[in-house]
Formats: structure tokens, C-alpha cells, sequence
């Protein structure tokens, strides 16, 4: 079904590196923010904001396409249902989501040290998802395999930056479609010990994630102080914009509330193609669309997690490609990261956004944009925060490793300034003195260690140091340290009667499949 785990006791700095990495993650499960967010709008422009949401649900309405169990649950909720249009009585939605929706919750991973918190002051860092190529500086731009996704989960993995070991990472184009899903979640699961997303692409393939999360968790998989299933899994529902949402996201997302696991319901927007040209018309039509979804979910489940989402780019005028790193969205993120508070809800958006073809200066600066207004704006959980190229269609094996990087630097800012004895330093300025240097004082050999973020990827050398190690930029720098990172990943351990009963459910629904012997 798939191949074993192979365990490399490499040697050297690879391997110690590794091992350095695999504790920090473990002492790290997630950010706590401890810096105030940054706010674009005062009060009054995010009612008015609000306001005009609610008239896109009470005039416009939401598309839910035809099925009529999801049109009864609106229905019965007092919604006025025509067709596949729903229109929802002003402040409904609101009030469904504020009534019973949890303000943060907790997705357990396998490894309870690394679980994490998702809403209040918390940020998660996700690696990127759904890229259908992948490339690297050896073998260029390529169709994604297995192989390839087993790879970026291992990184995920290895990285002490990065929280959680995502959803698709890249597409496995080499597996069929009806049956992919298995050995991707089964990836997840064996390779990482961090928590991970479901699928979402059939309501079937996500019974199948909550499955194989029974499996995984056993007697775990419910709290025994409430009897209620714990959130394992958390699933990526996206609103077909404009004011649409499909059958089969709406089918994954009951599957998912229905065992209490958590869904991020998303708006994918592109403005200018998706919604108004203008940032106010984007927001509010955001804010619509999420809060219909949020609310569905809430009337299927009261008080399954739910996570306001939202994607949100615009496209050039000029010839309608996608655009990344630009002001608009980026004031866009603001506010829905705002209106998302005003919910008590988490929110989901972020990541390092980019269209270049390359991990170049572009890809850089347009990441660099996109990750600092998701660190500022306040995104709880940060999809796509590493690997993404070309506007998500390829998930690059450098940008990785740079995004990665990216992520750490944003940590320690959204740690906030140590303001204890130490922090403050007195010591040291005493020792010193007018006049003299602080390299050796008593205080910096102390604390030069952990003094400052070191960067894995950025050489501060001397030119003539540069030269001699051979001249790399950073793109060939990070292919060198993925590389080194995988060479030295070390599977975390599990329980072999679980991965069989997981290798054995995977092969039993394969072989229910009409096509079995793919």
C-alpha cells in the first residue's frame, strides 16, 4: 500500500540538526502572540462593513446549491429558502455563530505535546496546500507524486517553525483521484506526529479522515470528562465565490461537525473576477459568505469549531492573471481579521503568497508582504504559510525551506519584548560602562545563544567568505538544507498495532473500489 517508514541514523551536522529541531518543535507547539494587532478601520467602518453583509444575506442571498437536506436545515432555521437561494433574516447568521461557535478550541495531535490552540492570542503556521506541481533547483517544474508529499510532510515534520503538518500539500498526480485521499491522510498520520487537515474533495473521503482518526486516536478520540468526540482533524470548506457554496463542501463540512471536528469556512476571492473591484465590497462580501457558512455548520452542529476563513487576492486589469503582495488584499486581510474578532471566532488567511516561477526576489518580496500583514492583522491559523509558487500551483522545495525561515522571524516578533531582569539588561549596562563594548561582558556570554533569531538560509559572511564557499544565493542554499533535512528525518514513533489497523482499513476500502488493482 505504501512503503515503510525507512529510519536513517545519519551522522554529523545533518542528523544533530535534525534532532535539534525535532525538541525545538516539540517545545513549541504553537505561537502564543504577546504584541497587539494592527487595525484599519475604527468602529464605525466595520459596522458599516457588517451592515452591508447583512444585506447581501437578507436581499442578495446565498446560493446553496441543490440538496434538500441542506435546504430543510436552513429552512427549519427560518430562512427563506427559493430555490437554490437562501436569504437569511438580518442578524441570523450572527447570532447562530455568536450563540454557540467556540472563540478558540483545541486540535489534538497524536503527539499531545503537539497539539495546538486555535483562536484568542494563538497562531498556528500551516505548510502550503493543494499545488498540483512541485519543483526544485535539480529537477525543475513537475507533476507532484507521493513521493513528493511524503517529502513535504517529513519537512513540515523536521521544521520547529511550523506548527502543523497541513492538508494537501501538493496533489499526488500519480494516484487516482478516488483513492488518493488514503494514502495521503495515512502520510499525515505515519510520518508526522503534528496535527493535520482531512479531506474535503467527496463527503465519503472525509468519513474516511474520520475513520482513520478513530483508529489513530482509539480510546483518545473521546474526552472522557464530556463524552464528547475531541477535535483531531481540521478541514479546509472553501464558498464557491460569488455567494455559492457546492454540495460537496457542504457534505464534507457536516461529515466533519457531525464528529465535532473543525472546519475553516473559507471565501476564495479574487477581486475584480470573485467580488467588487474595491476592498469595502470585498470585505463585506467576505463576511457574508463566511458567516453563512459558519452559521450552516453551527445548525448542524451547535458548537462544532468553526474558523472564519478567508483567501482573498485580486487579478490584474490588465489581463486577469492573479496578483500577490499587494496593498489591497492586504488591507482586505485586515479587516476580516478584525470582523472575525468581532464574532469571537478564529480566523484562518495568510501565508507566503507569491506568483513568481521562481524563489526569487519577487517570490520573496510578495511572500514577505503577505506574511507580515497575517502576523500584524492577526491570523490565527496561517494556511499556505510555506512552499507556495505561481500563485499555489507549485509547491517549491527551496521556498520551503525559505518560507520556513520566514515563519520563525514572525514568531519571535509575535513574542513580543522580554521585559524580566534579563531583558532589561541593567547588569550588562552597569558591567560596561560608557565606552566600551559588550562582546564579553558576563550578561552576553550569558545569553548569546538565544540572543538573536539566527536565519538557516540568509549569509552574513564576509564577501571573500561567500566566495569561497562558492558564491550560492539562497535558493541553492536551501536546496542543500532540505536535502540535508531529509537525509537526516527519522520517522516519529507509533504503535504497530495502530499503523496496521490503519495500513489494513486503507487497503480494505481500496479494495472496495471497482478499479482495485490500480
Amino acid at each position: 500500500m505504501t512503503d515503510a517508514p525507512r529510519r536513517r541514523r545519519g551522522g554529523g551536522r545533518a542528523a544533530k540538526r535534525a534532532a535539534r529541531e525535532n525538541a525545538a518543535a516539540s517545545s513549541k507547539p504553537y505561537i502564543k502572540r504577546k504584541i497587539p494587532v494592527f487595525n484599519v478601520l475604527d468602529d464605525a467602518g466595520l459596522s458599516l462593513i457588517e451592515e452591508n453583509a447583512e444585506t447581501i444575506l437578507t436581499e442578495i442571498g446565498i446560493d446553496f446549491r441543490d440538496d434538500e437536506e441542506n435546504l430543510q436545515i436552513l429552512r427549519d432555521a427560518g430562512a427563506n429558502v427559493d430555490g437554490e437561494r437562501v436569504r437569511f433574516p438580518r442578524g441570523l447568521c450572527r447570532q447562530l455563530i455568536m450563540d454557540s461557535a467556540p472563540s478558540e478550541f483545541v486540535q489534538h495531535a497524536r503527539n499531545p505535546a503537539k497539539s495546538v490552540v486555535i483562536g484568542g492570542n494563538n497562531v498556528v503556521m500551516v505548510p502550503a496546500y493543494g499545488p498540483p506541481f512541485v519543483s526544485d533547483l535539480d529537477k525543475g517544474r513537475r507533476y507532484a507524486t507521493i513521493e513528493d508529499f511524503r517529502n513535504f510532510v517529513k519537512l513540515a515534520y523536521m521544521s520547529p517553525h511550523l506548527h502543523h503538518s497541513g492538508g494537501t500539500v501538493c496533489e499526488p498526480v500519480d494516484l487516482p483521484v478516488n483513492k488518493r485521499h488514503f494514502d495521503m491522510i495515512y502520510a499525515h498520520m505515519r510520518y508526522s506526529d503534528k496535527p493535520f487537515m482531512g479531506s474535503v474533495t467527496a463527503p465519503e473521503r472525509a468519513e474516511d479522515t474520520v475513520a482513520m482518526a478513530k483508529i489513530l486516536f482509539g480510546d483518545d478520540f473521546i474526552d472522557p470528562a464530556t463524552g464528547v468526540e475531541k477535535t483531531v482533524v481540521i478541514n479546509l470548506i472553501n464558498a464557491n465565490s460569488p455567494m455559492t457554496f457546492d454540495d460537496t463542501m457542504l457534505g464534507a463540512a457536516k461529515v466533519y461537525a457531525r464528529a465535532n471536528q473543525a472546519t475553516v469556512i473559507s471565501p476564495f476571492i479574487l477581486a475584480g473576477a470573485m467580488s467588487p473591484v474595491t476592498v469595502a465590497g470585498t470585505a463585506a462580501q467576505i463576511l457574508a459568505e463566511a458567516m453563512a457558512g459558519m452559521a450552516f455548520v453551527q445548525l448542524v452542529r451547535p458548537g462544532a469549531p468553526v474558523v472564519f476563513g478567508t483567501f482573498a487576492s485580486s487579478v490584474s486589469m490588465q489581463s486577469g492573471a492573479p496578483t500577490f503582495g499587494t496593498p489591497e488584499p492586504s488591507l482586505v486581510m485586515y479587516i476580516a481579521a478584525a470582523l472575525a474578532r468581532r464574532l469571537k471566532v478564529p480566523f484562518r488567511s495568510g501565508g507566503g503568497l507569491c506568483a513568481s516561477k521562481l524563489p526569487d526576489a519577487q517570490a520573496a518580496y510578495e511572500s514577505a508582504n503577505t506574511l507580515q500583514t497575517a502576523a500584524l492583522a492577526g491570523v490565527n491559523f496561517m494556511l499556505h504559510t510555506a512552499g507556495w509558487l505561481e500563485g499555489g500551483l507549485v509547491m517549491s522545495y527551496e521556498k520551503f525551506v525559505m518560507d520556513a525561515d520566514q515563519a520563525g522571524m514572525l514568531g519571535v516578533m509575535l513574542g513580543g519584548v522580554d521585559l524580566s531582569d534579563s531583558g532589561q539588561a541593567l547588569d550588562a549596562l552597569r558591567e560596561v560602562g560608557p565606552g566600551k563594548h559588550f562582546l564579553g561582558c558576563e550578561h552576553t556570554q550569558a545569553n548569546f545563544e538565544s540572543a538573536f533569531y539566527r536565519s538557516d538560509i540568509a549569509d552574513n559572511n564576509s564577501f571573500e567568505q561567500w566566495e569561497s564557499e562558492g558564491a550560492k544565493d539562497a535558493a541553492q542554499r536551501a536546496n542543500e538544507r532540505w536535502k540535508s533535512n531529509l537525509e537526516g528525518y527519522v520517522a516519529p514513533s507509533i504503535d504497530e498495532s495502530v499503523d496496521k489497523a490503519l495500513v489494513q482499513y486503507v487497503e480494505d476500502r481500496k479494495a472496495s473500489f471497482p478499479d482495485a488493482n490500480y
